[in-house]
């Protein structure tokens, strides 16, 4: 499936790009910033969807859909544009667009929109290949099927020291699930305080701070058990979420013992099971077209791809090079290495996974000059 998107803004286009990837798996989506580029694009190769802007900085996206409009009358064409009055909607309609979105939009606005317009094909038993879906999938946007975007949220960890409890409580006022999981946190043992219940939005944030909530939210952005097709990957893919979460806590838990802010050691834990989770997300498309997944596939494909997906999204969603260290800790950790960071987060994957006892994690705590309980000691 091919798709053009003429967006001048950068960050609109990728969102949008995110969303077609998750609607449309494999979809081959090129952007362009000027009209003159999106209309010679349009003689260089069939197209099955389009998605304009209409102010850009050469001209006007009518200009474009007036162009497709002279050679396809089924072409599906969806206008993105910040005006919404009647005037400026009747004028792209009498253009022959197919769907008119608003700035600014949702997700799952941009989601119902293009079901509306394009169904995905049928996909025969003899064309669906786990193995060809995994390497076409690598080379396009990888988009998680949880209910939030983890790029999403990742951008909100950014501009962490600019948002407000009450920014994000209006955010996500309209988010059941996160705002239940938020409520669970605050009212916790952990931060209980008062002995009286947290009952607002706002207040558990508050509670627990901006930066705490966000890595709570990116936690639930990776919780994609609820879309998976199968028992199997439903299973794989809780096992995997709890060592990402497992990995926080130790490393949150070490850094806290250092008088280090844990809220990057966190979020590194969080995400060191996404190459884990992209894998699983093809293997589910791929069941969801009718693919069939034989005894041992899912665990081989894991092995094979984990690594290679985990490394695309590190670029997907623009990590920090110190945040991808990070992550990178988790599994392999040099013998020379002296950072305090990278050795919390590598003591913290031991510890997750029960080997506290083993010499190696030991003598990284002892670098580090904690001390975690053993078995025995407890």
């Amino acid at each position: 499936m091919n798709v053009l998107v003429l967006e001048d803004d950068e960050l609109v286009a990728e969102l949008l790009e995110t969303v077609i990837a998750s609607a449309y798996p494999g979809a081959l989506v090129k952007k362009f910033l000027l009209l003159e580029e999106a209309i010679a694009e349009t003689g260089r190769q069939h197209l099955d969807l389009v998605i304009t802007d209409w102010n850009l900085p050469d001209g006007s996206g009518l200009e474009l859909v007036r162009h497709l409009r002279e050679r396809d009358s089924e072409l599906p064409i969806v206008m993105v544009s910040g005006r919404s009055d009647r005037d400026s909607v009747l004028k792209a309609a009498h253009y022959g667009i197919n769907g008119y979105i608003t700035k600014p939009f949702s997700v799952e606005m941009v989601h119902e929109r293009l079901a509306a317009l394009i169904e995905p094909g049928p996909v025969s038993a003899e064309d669906l290949d786990l193995q060809a879906m995994l390497t076409e999938s690598l080379e396009h946007v990888i988009q998680l099927p949880g209910e939030q975007d983890p790029a999403e949220i990742l951008a909100l960890i950014e501009r962490a020291n600019e948002l407000s409890p009450a920014q994000l409580s209006e955010r996500w006022r309209e988010q059941p699930a996160l705002v239940t999981r938020l409520l669970d946190v605050a009212n916790g043992s952990s931060f209980r305080r008062t002995g009286k219940p947290v009952e607002t939005l706002k207040d558990a944030i508050n509670l627990m701070g901006v930066s705490m909530a966000l890595n709570q939210a990116l936690a639930l952005s990776l919780d994609v058990g609820r879309q998976l097709k199968s028992p199997e990957l439903v299973e794989l893919a809780a096992k995997y979420q709890e060592q990402a979460l497992k990995v926080g806590r130790e490393a949150q838990r070490i850094a806290i013992s250092m008088k280090k802010p844990p809220v990057m050691f966190q979020k590194a834990g969080l995400l060191s099971r996404v190459g884990e989770l992209a894998v699983i997300s093809v293997i589910n498309q791929y069941i969801a077209k009718g693919g069939q997944l034989e005894e041992g596939l899912a665990d081989q494909c894991l092995r094979d791809w984990a690594q290679p997906y985990g490394n695309r999204l590190k670029v997907q969603w623009r990590l920090s090079l110190d945040l991808r260290e990070l992550i990178g800790s988790v599994h392999f950790l040099q013998k020379d290495a002296v950072r305090n960071d990278r050795l919390i987060m590598r003591a913290a994957a031991l510890i997750a996974e029960g080997r506290q006892e083993e010499e190696a994690c030991q003598i990284l705590l002892d670098r580090l000059g904690v001390h975690v309980a053993t078995k025995a000691e407890e």
